[in-house]
């Protein structure tokens, strides 16, 4: 593939060339049809080629592209209005900004600010951007060791131990940052009761908490907020991927008092808030509440659960299932790359995360047909991947 001259070695290729989309297909230059349960790894939220994602970027093209925030712009404010009313409770404010790791480190800065104290904990398994400040809070040691030192003063808790936490916090302890749901770990869900712990713990000892909800947010796991299956909030939320209906944007939820503690200047972004991703982004956020995303993403996501679970009883290759509505991960017993490449041959577009886990991240508009397809497609290549490694063995 050409671009690989120019790009360098910094992505894991499929050799796919994807030419266009619509809903939770895609097709390639040959013309050759795929399911993508990829979904740009959770941005293709409200699918490819939304009509209300679309009309609203041409429309807001023939008026104006960029509006710096140090100006007002109608659009912007229809966004934030419209943002803030779907929040979880208490998150009344928000800061603007491009992706993940934008919304990431602007969320440290703002604790820390906030706090006038340094300590920082995350969690083992987690991922939340390869930009500094934000790497610095994943776990990973491949990710992190080549680029040390990074910021201090970042320490790490088990996910889901309390008595952890407790361990790792101490007087000058900032902020407590944690995803519902880890995502690049394997899809691993919070143990019940944990998130609400967490809350307390920070509550009594005067910590921020942080929920990164970048994939794991906005309909995603069959509720608005992955939080809300806990019923706890956060102090800080952190947002991107498909906010913004496949349009660059993150944005970071803020309580007015945290982000009052922030002096002019101290923290901008040149394209945050853009009426660009501003369009889109009202456009997204009313495909997900107006067009019954939230509720296909749990139907859809208790079907191919229950049908994975089928295949867990024929397949003893598969160790574990787990997730949330169509945020859903396959644990396997062996390496995933020629499960991946097999379901490529058959239509289908899969993620991993780490070398034995299957990741399902479809847009919110996939169909029951699609499931059902997908299904059997994982089950015909995982009988030829154990048939290889029968004959082999």
């Amino acid at each position: 593939m050409s671009e690989d001259q120019f790009m360098g070695n910094l992505y894991q290729r499929f050799p796919v060339t994807i030419e266009k989309g619509e809903g939770a297909h895609v097709w390639d230059v040959d013309g050759k049809e795929y399911i993508d349960c990829m979904g740009g790894y959770g941005v293709a939220l409200v699918g490819h080629k939304n009509k209300r994602v679309n009309d609203a970027i041409r429309e807001q093209i023939d008026k104006i592209i960029t509006v710096h925030s140090s100006l007002y712009n109608k659009t912007r404010e229809e966004f934030l209005t419209l943002l803030i009313g779907l929040a979880p409770k208490g998150l009344t404010q928000v800061h603007l900004n491009n992706s993940g790791a934008e919304a990431i480190e602007a969320a440290m800065k703002f604790a820390r600010k906030f706090t006038g104290k340094k300590g920082m904990v995350a969690m083992k398994g987690s991922y939340h951007g390869k930009s500094f400040g934000a790497l610095s809070l994943t776990f990973n040691p491949k990710y992190r060791k080549p680029f040390a030192p990074l910021v201090e003063k970042v320490s790490f808790a088990s996910y889901g131990d309390i008595e952890s936490l407790r361990s790792e916090i101490d007087e000058d302890t900032a902020f407590v940052i944690l995803e519902p749901i880890q995502g690049e770990s394997g899809i691993i869900v919070a143990p019940e009761g944990f998130l609400q712990e967490v809350r307390k713990i920070c509550d009594e000892k005067g910590i921020v908490l942080i929920f990164d909800e970048i994939q794991a947010g906005l309909g995603r796991t069959g509720r608005l907020w992955a939080c809300d299956h806990w019923n706890t909030a956060p102090d800080i939320l952190c947002l991107a991927k498909g906010i913004a209906g496949g349009v660059p944007m993150g944005a970071t939820l803020v309580r007015p008092d945290i982000l009052a503690s922030m002096s002019k200047g101290e923290h901008s972004s040149t394209f945050g808030g853009n009426p660009i991703s501003c369009a889109a982004g009202i456009a997204a956020l009313k495909a997900i509440t107006e067009d019954g995303l939230i509720e296909n993403s749990e139907k859809m996501g208790k079907l191919f659960k229950e049908g994975l679970e089928k295949l867990k009883e024929k397949h003893s290759t598969i160790r574990e299932i787990r997730g949330k509505g169509l945020m859903i991960g396959i644990e396997m017993k062996f390496e995933v790359k020629d499960i991946l490449m097999g379901l490529i041959k058959k239509g289908v577009l899969m993620l991993y995360s780490g070398r034995n886990i299957l990741r399902i991240l479809p847009p919110l508009v996939i169909l029951e047909d699609d499931v059902t397809k997908v299904l059997h497609a994982l089950d015909s290549v995982l009988t030829e991947e154990e048939e290889k490694k029968n004959v082999q063995g």
